[in-house]
C-alpha cells in the first residue's frame, strides 16, 4: 500500500512524512478514524514507507524487496492484530491471517460487518483476546527478521477489554526499532491507559466529492448514481461499496414515506412502519437509513439558510428538500436531527427497533404536525 493510492488526507500523508524524514517516528501512535475514512490504508502506507529500501520524497518506492513484501502484507517484519471469532480461548489472530489478507487487499477501506462477512461469522462476537495480547508480546519480543523496523498494527484496539492491559508495560517501553500502529473509530472505547502511551494521528471522514470521484473513476459508476451514493455514504467509503450492491438508492422511498406518514399523523402506518419496515432492514442498514435522513434534514437547513452551493442532491431527492424546506421551520428540523442522531446511538447499542423507531416517529409527529416541542425536554 502507498500513499498515492489512498483518497485525500493530503495533511495526514504530509505529516506521517515529517516523521520520517525528521526522524521523529514515535513508537506508539494512534491513528483515529471513522469507518471507511481509509484510517487502515495510511497506517500500512506509513509502515511501508518507513521500512522502504528506496525512499522517495513523498511516497514509498513500490518496487524494493521490502515494498514488494508490504504490498502483499507478507513481510516477515510486518505483524498484524485485529478482532476475530475465536473458536477457543487459546486461538489468536495469526490464525485467520490469510483471510485478513484477502480482505485488506480486496477492501483497504473495510469496517468490521465486512470483515465479519468475510469470515463468514455473523452471529459471533468479535474480540481481541488475552491469548492474542500474550501472542503479540512473544512476537515482538524477537529480533528484527531483515527490516530496520519491526511493526504491529493492530485494527479496532476498542475490541480490546482489560486485557489490554498486558500490553502496556511493551507498548510503554518497547523493544528497540519496533513500532505500535493502532487503528481505531471511537475513542471512548479505548482503553485510557493505552490512548494515554499513544501520539494521537487525527483521521477525517472522505469529503462527498473524494467518495464520488473514486465511485466514477475506480468503480465505473455513472455520475448521478455515484453522486446519490456519496450523499447517502456521508464519507464512509465502505457503506458506499455496500449501497453499490443495491440496485437503486434503498432508503429514499422508505424516508419519503415515512415522513409522509408522520406529518400527517398517520398512525397506522406509522405503526406498520415500526411493527415491520424498519426490523426488516437489520441493524446496519437501520443505522445507514438513520444517517441518510440526518442528511437529507441537514441539507433542508442549508436549503433555508440560503447555502444552495452546498446542496448535494438532484432530481427527486432535490425536489424533496425543497418542498419540505417550505413547509417546516430551522428549530423543528434541528430537534429532528437531533432525535435522529440519538437514535442512531441507541440502535448501535443494539436497543429494540420497534421501540426506538415508534418513540422516534411518535416524537416527530409532535415536532412536525402539531410542533410542540417544550424547551429541555429529554428526547429518547
Amino acid at each position: 500500500m502507498q500513499f498515492k493510492d489512498i483518497i485525500g488526507h493530503d495533511q495526514v500523508k504530509e505529516h506521517l512524512l515529517h516523521t520520517v524524514k525528521d526522524n521523529r517516528v514515535s513508537h506508539a501512535q494512534l491513528f483515529l478514524g471513522p469507518e471507511g475514512s481509509g484510517s487502515l490504508a495510511l497506517a500500512v502506507a506509513y509502515a511501508q514507507y518507513i521500512n522502504c529500501e528506496n525512499k522517495q520524497d513523498n511516497d514509498s518506492c513500490g518496487v524494493c524487496s521490502s515494498c514488494n513484501k508490504y504490498q502483499k502484507l507478507i513481510h516477515p517484519d510486518l505483524h498484524f492484530s485485529y478482532p476475530f471469532f475465536a473458536k477457543g480461548k487459546d486461538e489468536v489472530a495469526v490464525t485467520y491471517l490469510d483471510e485478513w489478507r484477502k480482505a485488506f487487499l480486496a477492501n483497504p477501506y473495510m469496517g468490521l460487518d465486512f470483515w465479519r462477512h468475510h469470515l463468514d461469522a455473523e452471529n459471533k462476537q468479535a474480540n481481541i483476546n488475552i491469548a492474542e495480547a500474550h501472542d503479540i508480546i512473544k512476537k515482538l519480543s524477537l529480533k528484527a527478521f531483515e527490516a530496520e523496523y519491526k511493526v504491529l498494527i493492530m485494527w479496532l484496539p476498542e475490541f480490546l477489554d482489560v486485557q489490554g492491559n498486558a500490553l502496556l508495560k511493551l507498548i510503554e517501553e518497547p523493544p528497540a526499532k519496533t513500532l505500535f500502529l493502532l487503528v481505531a473509530e471511537n475513542q471512548d472505547r479505548i482503553l485510557n491507559t493505552i490512548i494515554s502511551r499513544t501520539q494521537l494521528v487525527k483521521v477525517f471522514k472522505l469529503n462527498h466529492s473524494q467518495v464520488r470521484d473514486y465511485l466514477i473513476d475506480v468503480k465505473k459508476v455513472d455520475g448521478q448514481r455515484a453522486n446519490a451514493l456519496s450523499f447517502i455514504a456521508d464519507g464512509n467509503l465502505q457503506m458506499a461499496l455496500n449501497l453499490l450492491e443495491e440496485d437503486e438508492n434503498p432508503f429514499f422511498d422508505t424516508l419519503l414515506h415515512w415522513l409522509r406518514f408522520v406529518v400527517t399523523d398517520a398512525g397506522l402506518h406509522i405503526i406498520r412502519y415500526c411493527e415491520e419496515d424498519f426490523p426488516k432492514l437489520g441493524r446496519e442498514n437501520q443505522k445507514n437509513f438513520l444517517l441518510y435522513a440526518i442528511n437529507m434534514l441537514r441539507q433542508i437547513v442549508l436549503i433555508q439558510q440560503g447555502l444552495q452551493q452546498l446542496v448535494l442532491l438532484q432530481g427527486a431527492e432535490l425536489d424533496f428538500v425543497q418542498k419540505f424546506s417550505e413547509n417546516f421551520r430551522s428549530e423543528q428540523l434541528e430537534i429532528a436531527i437531533d432525535l435522529l442522531e440519538k437514535t442512531h446511538y441507541k440502535v448501535e447499542r443494539n436497543a429494540n427497533p420497534k421501540i426506538l423507531f415508534l418513540d422516534l416517529s411518535l416524537q416527530l409527529v409532535l415536532i412536525f404536525k402539531y410542533q410542540t416541542f417544550p424547551q429541555g425536554t429529554q428526547y429518547i
